[in-house]
């Protein structure tokens, strides 16, 4: 059976209304609802359905992140996940990580604990990168399957359908693997009472970047963050030749 290190990210709630901080160096955080990442929730979602179908024998959530990343590292647990890792990053170190560290720590992680399967969201809704699960396929040398809507376990491989610009793609990879959890791979499970008070007595170890050998110094510097240009407010033109002249005037044709 499958080993399975699933990596999760606290961000700020998909519901709330992100406000650009005065010194435009960031966002505002203090005081803000955080929540895990949606795609995430999908990826532990998924590693909890391998266990149930006793396709793997044990989870290991992996958290990259200030103090408060615990609270994420929780849920997963109360989702079912066995142990739980956290990396502690935070402060200015925490502002500019990239997921070249994350991919990094992940990578190690990995080796370390002989997983068979790292599963990660396809991207976090904050930063929107999308790169962590290639970088880390890349770092370990895995193969990928990035995108994924649907996982079978066959004969020692997994065959993955992905979704792709232009449909759905179906590959078979060899394990160990990486994994992106796309939006149609499942419907995340709520964690229920019971199971948040069992979560509290799951192993959960603490650690820093240096011991696993990742520097996580920064390779960015933030220069400005702005809100969004508001949308102009349209018009009605009375007719099409009008609606051309008006483009032209604007330069859109």
């Amino acid at each position: 059976m499958a080993k399975v290190l699933v990596g999760v990210k606290r961000v700020i709630d998909y519901a709330v209304k992100i406000r650009v901080k005065p010194d435009k160096k960031g966002v505002v955080t203090d005081g803000v609802k955080h929540s895990m990442n949606p795609f995430d929730e999908i990826a532990v979602e998924e590693a909890v359905r391998m266990k149930e179908k006793k396709l793997a024998s044990e989870i290991i959530a992996v958290s990259c992140g200030p103090a408060q990343a615990q609270e994420t590292l929780r849920t997963a647990l109360a989702m079912g996940a066995d142990r739980a890792i956290h990396v502690e990053v935070s402060g200015p170190e925490y502002e500019t990580l990239q997921p070249f560290h994350i991919s990094k720590i992940l990578a190690k992680l990995a080796l370390e604990e002989k997983v068979d399967i790292v599963l990660v969201g396809k991207q976090a809704i904050d930063d929107d990168s999308n790169q962590t699960a290639q970088m880390t396929a890349a770092i370990l040398k895995w193969p990928q399957a990035t995108f994924a809507s649907k996982v079978e376990k066959t004969d020692g491989n997994l065959t993955v359908l992905r979704e792709i610009d232009g449909g759905l793609e179906t590959i078979k990879v060899k394990l160990p693997a990486v994994i992106s959890a796309d939006l149609r791979l499942n419907e995340p499970r709520y964690a229920t009472l019971p199971n948040i008070m069992k979560a509290k007595k799951k192993p959960l170890k603490k650690m820093s970047p240096k011991d696993v050998g990742v520097d996580t110094g920064a390779r960015i510097e933030i220069v400005s963050v702005e809100d969004p240009p508001v949308r102009q407010a349209g018009s009605i033109v009375p007719d099409v030749d009008t609606l051309v002249s008006k483009l032209k005037e604007k330069g859109h044709i």
